[in-house]
């Protein structure tokens, strides 16, 4: 999943309206954002295999602390206490923390059954949603459209900016997307490790975007 992440994130802000997108990009994102950085220090792996699913070409088969369900749910835990210690709102820590696991739901809807539940790395599962181009995108778009609509119908302009911006923000995403699924595998894993960061940019993209919105009251 890829957009479906950031779905979550837009229609999120309806029931954490204190919280900004941005923070709700990180939150959704946070098992990715962390996945890149322990591929390059060698702690979890991947291999590059064109085939393996119709729309990935990544063996994902080592990465328990970022996608096991064990590790999902300490991560998502850690960081709705973490925004509660800095906030102190009960009900946007609850979101927040809510927003990290549901990247894990989505990935198990995806992915062909190679998420670990533990960090042991005996039982994996997965639905294989990327078996099918046709089901990935239809459910991907689907859930991408309401979420940003959910956003658009949750918060007003401040300016132009915050117009233009909001969807400038959602076609490059979806383009993006649509990139990443027709597009060649990386050439190689140090290659996809460092071009994963780039999900920082979206966050950014998310905070100016939100700087330039308000919640309608």
């Amino acid at each position: 999943m890829f957009i479906s992440h950031h779905a979550v994130a837009f229609a999120a802000i309806r029931f954490a309206p204190e919280t900004s997108l941005g923070t709700l990009f990180i939150a959704v994102q946070f098992l990715d954002l962390l996945w890149p950085l322990l591929l390059l220090l060698g702690i979890e792996h991947v291999r590059i295999e064109p085939g393996i699913t119709v729309v990935s070409p990544l063996n994902l088969y080592d990465y328990p602390i970022s996608h096991s369900l064990a590790g999902a749910l300490i991560w998502s835990l850690l960081f709705g206490a973490a925004y509660f210690g800095l906030r102190h709102e009960v009900r946007s820590a609850a979101v927040v923390g809510s927003a990290v696991f549901s990247h894990w739901v989505l990935d198990f809807i995806a992915h062909r059954p190679d998420m670990p539940l533990g960090f042991n790395g005996t039982t994996y599962v997965g639905l294989g949603l990327w078996n099918s181009y046709a089901g990935t995108f239809i459910v991907e778009i689907g859930i991408f459209i309401i979420g940003v609509a959910v956003y658009a119908r949750t918060t007003k302009s401040k300016d132009g900016l915050g117009k233009y911006g909001l969807w400038s923000l959602a076609s490059f995403l979806l383009i993006s997307y649509v990139a990443s699924i027709i597009g060649p595998p990386p050439p190689n894993e140090i290659a996809l490790a460092i071009g994963a960061n780039v999900a920082w940019l979206f966050v950014l993209w998310a905070f100016w975007t939100d700087g330039h919105r308000a919640v309608k009251a």
